[in-house]
């Protein structure tokens, strides 16, 4: 197995992604998602062992999740490559699709949102998020490249 596959943050990609998503949230929110110091490595690093919930998508008409820190892939049970492969739709279960999709539009205008939410882990689980937040990831020139969420408080649901 290569390092990468085991940590998915000493990937390029993924360091530059890292940037975006700390950078974006910064900008729509105002304040820093986590106060983190180093070279981007580092803080890819700590973003990826950050101990909040973290996953973003990218922008296809059906989005693929294209980031999920350990908390992510923990709670939803799956590999980074399970994960980075997976539609970020899968995350909800069928009946709250409108909800979301609905949610994901609002963001697009707005810039960032914030709500409760009810998601489901890749097995099946349900688990009910006390505030999701939920902003546009931008590239380094400003232009919209996805979408990305962080929470802290969950619970998982009987």
């Amino acid at each position: 197995m290569s390092s990468n596959i085991l940590f998915p943050w000493q990937q390029e990609a993924v360091i530059c992604h890292s940037q975006r998503l700390l950078k974006s949230f910064h900008y729509w929110l105002g304040y820093s998602l986590l106060d983190v110091n180093g070279s981007p490595k580092e803080i890819a690093q700590a973003l990826f062992q950050a101990p909040f919930v973290l996953a973003s998508h990218d922008t296809q008409a059906d989005p693929i999740l294209n980031y999920g820190n350990r908390k992510a892939l923990e709670l939803w049970e799956l590999s980074w490559e399970e994960f980075t492969r997976m539609p970020s739709r899968k995350t909800a279960q069928q009946m709250l699709q409108q909800e979301r999709d609905r949610r994901l539009t609002d963001t697009v205008t707005k810039g960032y949102s914030k709500f409760p939410a009810i998601r489901i882990t890749s097995t099946g689980r349900r688990f009910q998020i006390e505030e999701v937040i939920l902003w546009n990831v931008l590239d380094e020139h400003e232009r919209y490249c996805g979408q990305a969420a962080m929470f802290s408080n969950y619970k998982f649901m009987t």
